[in-house]
This record gives structure tokens, sequence and C-alpha cells, in this order.
């Protein structure tokens, strides 16, 4: 699948699943759990030990058309490397480093770098970032996509942190291409509740969806 492609899919869902979990177990059922919900991306990130293997394990048990693996909390070109070969289909970082947007466009593998401030959005566009991310999301809200975007509309926005379903139609209204999901996706994993976790995905994605006819 071509980067293009990558980020017309990731887009089109609408919803990536941050996957964050205690061993390469619990984080392979959460991520199997996401598929069922009718999610295809999902973002392993290197908090998660081992998580190049599971990325391994991941792209051999699921075609691209199925799921569309992407790395996460990835903090050099070193890391996103190991993410690409073991599969990776994205890259994601918390931050802009700028040897790591290099890397990941030497391979034309989409990347999204974290940023707080408008200065920073600029400067993940100037480097090459496909989509920019809005990291932490809870500390800004929904308000701030329309902020960014008056003096940029052409910024390729997605928050992370603070998106929930019970306000995703308010950061997709305000004009972002997508957004991430982390522990109010995931959060049933804890109890082992991997069920909510399907039926979550769902709600998600059917939110998502009543946004995006709305506007």
């Amino acid at each position: 699948m071509s980067k293009q492609q990558v980020l017309e899919q990731i887009c089109k869902s609408g919803l990536v699943a941050v996957v964050r979990a205690e061993n390469g177990d619990q984080a392979k059922r959460i991520s199997e759990a996401c598929l069922a919900g009718g999610m295809k991306a999902i973002e392993m990130t290197f908090t998660v030990p081992n998580a190049h293997h599971i990325m391994e394990e991941l792209a051999k048990a699921y075609s691209p058309e199925e799921l569309i693996i992407g790395a996460g909390t990835v903090l050099d070109p070193e890391t996103a490397r190991i993410s690409i070969l073991s599969g990776a289909q994205y890259v994601v970082s918390p931050c802009l480093n700028k040897e790591t947007v290099r890397l990941c466009n030497r391979y034309q593998i989409p990347m999204m770098a974290g940023a707080m401030t408008i200065k920073e959005v600029v400067e993940c566009m100037e480097a090459g970032c496909d989509i920019v991310k809005l990291f932490p999301g809870e500390l800004f809200g929904p308000a701030m996509v329309k902020a960014i975007k008056g003096p940029l509309p052409q910024a390729q926005i997605m928050p992370t942190g603070g998106v929930n379903v019970s306000n995703v139609q308010e950061w997709i209204k305000a004009g972002c291409v997508a957004v991430g999901a982390g522990s109010s996706l995931t959060a049933g994993a804890k109890t082992g509740d991997y069920a909510a976790i399907t039926a979550t995905a769902k709600k998600f994605l059917e939110e998502i969806a009543k946004a995006r006819s709305s506007k």
C-alpha cells in the first residue's frame, strides 16, 4: 500500500487506536478487539514491551487492507527504521524530530509528529509531516483546532489525548482529519473486558460518521 493510500485509509476511517499495554499478549488482544469493532488503524506504541515484535506478528496475520499498523511514541530515526522494517505503515511521535521525519520521507512512510502551539504546527508542516498530532489534546479541546485552522486552513490535524465517544463529534466538526483514542477506547483491557473495546470502537466510528454527515 502506497503512502497516499495509507493516509487516505486513516482519514477515511477517522479513528486510530493508540495501544498501550503491559505486555505483548494484551497489546495483541486490544488490537484484535479494535479490528472486530470495525477499526483499521492501530498505533502500537513503543511503551509496550517488544512493540516491534508485536507489529511484525500483526503485519503477518493481517493484510494491509484489513489492518493499517503504525508505530507510536517514536522518538528518534533509529526507532522509526526498526518500526518500518517490522511492518509499520506509518510513524507517530509525541513531538517533532526532524531526522525522524527525513527518514520516514526517505522511505515514503507517513509521519505524524506532535505539536502544542501554532508555531509547532507550522514547524511540523515545514519539516514534511503528513499529519500534525495535536498533543495532548485534553489541554486544548476542539476550540484549539478551530484556532489553528483559522490562519492554517491547510493543516491536517489529528488530536490524541482527551478524545472520547462523548466529544469525538466536536473534534471532527472542528476540522480534524482523524482522532487518536487511547484509554477511552482501550480501558476494558485492564479488567479483561475486550468485548467492551469492540463495542466502544463501533460507537466511536458511529459518532465520527454522524459528525461528518452533519457538516
